[in-house]
């Protein structure tokens, strides 16, 4: 495997940034978007899940590199539980729910990856 010299390679990265501007498009519909809590705290736990892999990224070892990892996995674990809760509350469609859950899958895919092969390394 080549080594990746730039956070903007890392696929897990791209994905996630690619979960956190959905959750914002999502989060601003009108409904939504009044419910600031909600809207606030699932839009820092999508920033977070891209965040936290730049941060590991830059953090020097694998093992501090896989904290962040965790940390990233555990924040898209979160829009997850969010976006129920944005449905139960009539915010998002069964549809937008499920397009943006498996974002959000993807991205946890892609970190355990990385995970993998960082304890392999």
């Amino acid at each position: 495997m080549a080594r990746i010299k730039r956070f903007e390679d890392l696929q897990s990265w791209q994905k996630a940034r690619v979960l956190a501007n959905a959750v914002y498009d999502l989060s601003e519909n009108e409904k939504f978007s009044k419910d600031y809590e909600l809207r606030n705290q699932i839009r820092r736990a999508a920033g977070s899940a891209m965040h936290n892999i730049v941060e590991g990224f830059d953090a020097g070892t694998n093992p501090e590199f896989i904290r962040f990892l965790r940390m990233a996995r555990r924040s898209a674990s979160e829009v997850q539980s969010q976006l129920s809760l944005a449905l139960d509350r009539q915010y998002i469609t069964h549809q937008e729910l499920k397009k943006t859950y498996n974002l959000a899958t993807e991205v946890k895919k892609l970190i355990n990856g990385m995970i993998g092969y960082l304890n392999r390394n």
